[in-house]
Order: C-alpha cells, then structure tokens, then sequence
C-alpha cells in the first residue's frame, strides 16, 4: 500500500501548516480562553479552501489534523460545517438545493450548524422528539436541539425531526432551515469543558414554517441521511484526536528535554522515555487509521468496509489522544495543570473526542456488529 501523498494533498498540508504557524498558533490559546473565533479565522479557513469541502477528502483530513494540533475548537466547527452540513446536501439535496445553499455556505463564506442531539436524545435516535408536521406547502417544526455547534454564528441548519412519530427513528426526515425563519431561536450555550471556542447552544424551534422544498433526501429518510453522514463525521473526530495528540507529543518531548528534577533532564528517566515511545506509536497508529478510512471514503463513501473503517479509527484516535493527553499532563508535572501552558487545554479538549458524534461504547457496538455480519 503507498501511503505518499498526492502533489496536490502536501500543497494543502503545506498551505495549513503555514496558517497554522501564522495565523492559529500566535492567538488560540488567549481566544479559546475567551471563547471565540473571529470572522476573519473562518474567513481565512474558507480561503484555503477547507469550508465546503475540499475536493480531496485525505487532503481535507490531512489539513485538520495539522489545524486540530494547532486549535482543536475550531477543528470542530470546521468539521460539523464540511461533514454534517455540505455533505449532506451535495450528497442528498436535489438541484434547487444544491444551487441556492452550497454556494451560501461555500463561496459567501457562512457557516452551517446540525440539529440532531435533544436534551433527552443523543446517539439514539429513537428518543429525538421534535416534529414536523405538513402545513400546505410548509412542515411546521417544534422541539428542542441542543450541542449545536456554530447554532449562533450560522447562517444554515440541518435540524432532524419526526414526520412519522409511529416509526420511531424510522420515521424521521432531514430539513435546510434558513436560521433567520420566524420560530427559529438561540438558547443557552452549553457551557464545555473543553473545546470551548467552538461553542456549541440550544436550538429552540417554536412554529418555525419551513418550506416543503427544504425537504431533504425525501420524507422519512433523515435516519438513512444521519446514517451515512456520520461515517465523515467519525473520520473527523479521528482528524481531530491525531491531532490533539500530535500537539500532547511534541510538547511532552520539549519538555523532556527542558525540565530537570534530581539533577538531569527529566528525558532520561526510563518512566518517561516509555511514555513518550507509547505516545508516539499510538499517534501514529492512530493517525494511519484515519488516513485509511479517509481513503476508503474518498474512493466510494457506499464501499461497506466503511462504517468499521471509520468506526474502528474514531475508536482508536479518541482513545489513544486521551492517553496522550494524560501523560502529557504527568510529563509537565504541576505546571500542566496551570491555564499558561497548553497541555491543560489539549487534556479538556482530548475528553471530548470519546464523547461526540457517538461514543467510545457506541463505536465498539458498531464495529461488532460489522464483525458479526
């Protein structure tokens, strides 16, 4: 198997890691403190290329791994916009679709948000309880979302809702919501642990009168889109956690070299040398999984190795970013516990990835149930 990449993926690595060292690395720590991401970041993301969906889907993950060691939290926005919001679209919408939203949240630059996790509901989709019931040429919604990523900066929703309640999951249907209808509202940010610039809020949809044309991928289907959608979505938490672990590693291995206790650098210690060879050969497993769901995806997002690909590397990627994280923080001793030194932040912002876009335990029922087929 060749694993060099393609002239054009290093011109788009290259291309990220110069606005990584730029742009990203001088600030994110003082505005993830804050809980930001400046219009002219995204501006500057979409200007690479990387909100919209860069044509080359290993370029694309190559590029947020470099930008998720950088900053995780807008690693994330980057990945609900691009794997939750254009790809539905390009994939499922119909012509009139395609024409009026991609180039809204492509070429004009807005963001989109995901409307699917409910207070009472998050990988099962069975409990979602917000609805949509016709209304002449309109579905009127109702319900509550709630880990919406980018729900207060974006321009576009896709907000997943019962047309069916009798079908359970089955009975669910995707929709494009314009976030300027009447009925749609922002509630509370969830306040995070971690990747806390990428905030995520409450939706809130009172009467909210959607157009029968923003119907997406026809009645009944939202499940089936939600099912194939999160194969990119598990790829890009794997993206993510490489490069979480990426940055626990270089920074555990500077300080190595840096930090002295009983008169030697601490680098010299067997304990430590043996967590930083664990760290690194897990990063790198980790990141090979990813690069190979990534590839099996680019050739045929239909190829049914997929799902376990994908799973197996979000699986594995969010584990091994954790156990980076933690042995980052024991590295640095107590000044890894203070907010002046990253490690801190890739440690809250690691927690994340076993948590979103399904669960560790979720991604080992999955690929059992691969195995068992």
């Amino acid at each position: 198997m060749d694993f060099a990449l393609t002239e054009h993926q290093q011109q788009v690595l290259d291309k990220a890691r110069g606005f990584v060292a730029s742009t990203l690395e001088p600030v994110a720590a003082d505005l993830d403190r804050k809980g930001v991401i400046p219009p002219e970041i995204v501006r500057g993301v979409a200007d690479l290329g990387l909100l919209g969906c860069e044509h080359d889907f290993v370029a694309y993950v190559g590029a947020l791994i470099e930008i998720s060691k950088a900053w995780a939290s807008l690693a994330a926005v980057i990945s609900v916009h691009n794997s939750l919001v254009c790809y539905p679209i390009s994939r499922f919408g119909n012509q009139d679709q395609k024409m009026r939203y991609l180039p809204m949240i492509t070429e004009r630059k807005q963001l989109g948000c995901y409307g699917f996790a409910e207070p009472l509901a998050g990988s099962d989709a069975g409990a979602i309880r917000t609805t949509a019931v016709t209304d002449g040429d309109h579905f009127v919604l109702n319900g509550h979302k709630r880990f919406v990523t980018s729900g207060r900066q974006a321009r576009l929703a896709i907000i997943y809702a019962l047309t069916d309640p009798s079908k359970g999951r089955d009975g669910l249907s995707a929709f494009i919501v314009d976030t300027y209808t009447p009925g749609f509202s922002v509630g509370e940010t969830n306040e995070m642990l971690g990747l806390r610039a990428s905030e995520a809020v409450d939706v809130i949809l009172a009467d909210c009168r959607v157009p029968a044309g923003n119907l997406l991928g026809g009645l009944n289907q939202g499940f089936a889109i939600a099912r194939a959608v999160v194969e990119g979505g598990r790829i890009d938490i794997a993206a993510q956690a490489v490069g979480i672990g990426e940055a626990c590693l270089g920074q555990s291995i500077a300080k190595a070299k840096d930090r002295r206790q009983f008169g030697r650098p601490i680098a010299e210690f067997e304990a430590i040398q043996w967590m930083v060879a664990d760290m690194s050969t897990e990063i790198d497993a980790a990141r090979l999984l990813t690069l190979r769901a990534a590839g099996i995806r680019a050739k045929n997002p239909d190829d049914s190795g997929l799902t376990m690909a994908a799973a197996m590397a979000k699986l594995f990627a969010s584990e091994a970013s954790n156990r980076a994280a933690y042995n980052a923080l024991q590295i640095f001793g107590g000044h890894g516990y203070l907010t002046e030194f990253p490690v801190e932040r890739y440690y809250r912002d690691a927690r994340a990835m076993t948590l979103y876009e399904e669960t560790s335990e979720i991604e080992r029922l999955v690929i059992e149930r691969e195995l068992a087929k």
